[in-house]
């Protein structure tokens, strides 16, 4: 039975029966995709090949990443840039806690330690005026993570990272296809790490890209990505070994010609999703601005949103979501802050505004599929309290 007080589905969405709800997201998949993976496994070249090069020329060419290598996580581009940036025991690395565990395990994995800084609260972007008094000699580096897909002040994190020596390493998890200040995310800091999993804005199915600024360390980048050794400097000798003599550690982490088939279908189209996306959040945030109770997140005009969330604050949040589960609509925390967990530590009193952003935020759906009759039924549904 079709749910009544959900609008019809658009083409292609699946219809949603009774005690379904509006889904907080949804898998793009184009139409081409299926055509250009299945060409690849037609081919039976699976492996990282001429398709991740393609991959990797478009993620240049139209979402301006700069010397983007892909990979096979978001998780291992982290890992990589923390290995490449020569990160390792004893070291300590700066960032907020409003994040998936990835961010800070990372940092563990390659024996540093994860030194939490507040965020703000009406971002959820960790806050430069909270960095400095946490800086000390081991310290290596910043972790700017782009919570739900909005640029941190990276400018002001910069200026600390300069006067400090230190590494600047954006989690862009959320952020493909956002800018700061005109330039696009992946072109500015050290290192900026992207997600292609399965339910980000673009996906391979599972996937990731590491951006490094400088080509010397792209080209330790793509070095490490493969074992360590150099593909386009170690030729196969007529024997049909490869030639070369590893000199340190490297990782099983490039992309395969089958992913980069899906993410190369992705990108046809993405700027036109995007603009959608954004006639979503622009549709929810004039709907939703005068709703008393909630509290929008703030969005400054130098920077451009990827918007792979929409979230704001509420009253009575337990609430809010109950009543919007009783109509028919999905609403979460996504994340709340990552340093409750043991590993890292244990749940920071000191830091204020975390914990008040834990008590009070909350998302709601926005995906490609989300259409402008639901959104407009979700307002709807909040307008009528909660």
């Amino acid at each position: 039975m079709i749910n009544p007080y959900l609008p019809a589905p658009s083409v292609g969405a699946p219809a949603l029966a009774a005690g379904q709800l509006l889904p907080m997201f949804s898998t793009f998949v184009h139409p081409s995709a299926a055509q250009r993976v299945g060409n690849v496994l037609a081919s039976t070249y699976l492996s990282e090949g001429k398709l991740v090069q393609e991959f990797e020329a478009r993620l240049s060419a139209e979402l301006g990443m700069r010397h983007p290598a892909a990979l096979n996580s978001g998780t291992s581009a982290l890992h990589l840039a923390l290995e490449v940036a020569g990160i390792g025991a004893g070291d300590e690395v700066i960032l907020a806690p409003q994040t998936f565990i990835a961010s800070a395990l990372t940092v563990v994995q390659v024996g540093a330690r994860p030194v939490f800084a507040d965020i703000q609260y009406e971002t959820g972007n960790i806050d430069p005026a909270d960095i400095e008094h946490r800086i000390t000699p081991r310290t290596k580096a910043i972790m700017a993570v782009h919570w739900s897909g909005y640029p941190c002040d990276l400018a002001e994190i910069q200026a600390l990272a300069d006067r400090h020596g230190l590494v600047v390493i954006e989690d862009a998890a959320h952020s493909p296809g956002a800018s700061y200040r005109g330039q696009a995310i992946g072109a500015i800091s050290d290192f900026t790490c992207f997600s292609f999993q399965a339910i980000k804005h673009l996906t391979t199915g599972d996937g990731g890209a590491l951006c490094a600024r400088s080509p010397e360390l792209a080209r330790e980048v793509f070095r490490r990505r493969w074992f360590g050794i150099d593909r386009a400097h170690s030729p196969v000798n007529e024997l049909g070994e490869r030639e070369y003599d590893l000199t340190d550690v490297g990782y099983k982490y490039h992309l395969s010609d089958y992913a980069a088939a899906l993410g190369l279908a992705n990108l046809d189209g993405f700027a036109g999703r995007m603009t959608a996306r954004r006639a979503r959040v622009q549709q929810y945030r004039d709907g939703l601005c005068r709703v008393p109770g909630l509290t929008h997140f703030v969005h400054q005009p130098d920077r451009e949103s990827a918007h792979w969330l929409f979230g704001f604050h509420v009253e009575n949040r337990l609430g809010f979501v109950r009543a919007l589960r009783a109509r028919g609509v999905a609403a979460s925390v996504v994340h709340d802050g990552i340093d409750h967990n043991a590993l890292f530590g244990g749940k920071r009193p000191d830091l204020t505004r975390q914990r008040h952003f834990d008590e009070t935020q909350i998302h709601i759906p926005l995906h490609d599929a989300l259409t402008a009759e639901q959104a407009a039924y979700i307002v709807d549904v909040i307008k009528q309290g909660w």
